[in-house]
C-alpha cells in the first residue's frame, strides 16, 4: 500500500531526501512508498551529465536505481524529521540492460527491499520505460557510518 497521498515532484523536497546534489540528481519524483518498496521517475534531460549523443548511458541507469534506493532510506528518515544520510553502493550484480532512454523520455524505477541490517540494503530494482523493462539489477547499499 502506498503512504504517500499523492507523488512528491517538489525538487526542494527531493533534495532533503537524498543525499546527492547537483550535477548528480538522478530521481526528480518519488511516485510511491511503502515498507517493502519504492517507485520514482526521472525524466531525461540533454544536460544531465550521464548522456551521451542523445541516450542516457548505463552508469546513469545505475546511478538512478541507486538514488531510488537513497530515496526509500531518506523518506524513512524525513518523515521523522531527520537529515538523510549519506550513502554509497556496494556492490551491484546480476545487471541486465535491454535498451538505453533517449533525452525527454521518463524512465521509472521501483526497487524493492530484500533486506537492511546495520545499514546495509540489499534491493532488487526494476527499471522501465513506457510500460517496457528496460533494466533489472540487484544493488546492495550502505549507509555511511557518523565519524
Amino acid at each position: 500500500m502506498n503512504v504517500l497521498k499523492e507523488p512528491i515532484t517538489d525538487q526542494n523536497i527531493i533534495l532533503k531526501l537524498i543525499p546527492q546534489r547537483a550535477p548528480i540528481i538522478m530521481v526528480d519524483t518519488l511516485l510511491s512508498f511503502n515498507d517493502t518498496k519504492v517507485l520514482s521517475s526521472l525524466t531525461i534531460t540533454s544536460d544531465n551529465m550521464f548522456v551521451q549523443n542523445g541516450y542516457l548511458t548505463e552508469p546513469g541507469l545505475i546511478e538512478h536505481m541507486a538514488q531510488t534506493v537513497a530515496l526509500y532510506t531518506g523518506y524513512h528518515f524525513y518523515i521523522q524529521n531527520i537529515p538523510a544520510p549519506e550513502g554509497y553502493i556496494g556492490a551491484i550484480k546480476g545487471v541486465h540492460i535491454e535498451k538505453l532512454p533517449k533525452v525527454n523520455m521518463q524512465v521509472q524505477t521501483e526497487v524493492e527491499i530484500l533486506q537492511e541490517v546495520m545499514g546495509v540494503t540489499l534491493v532488487k530494482g526494476t527499471t522501465t520505460l513506457n510500460g517496457d523493462i528496460i533494466m533489472t539489477a540487484q544493488m546492495k547499499t550502505v549507509l555511511k557510518k557518523e565519524a
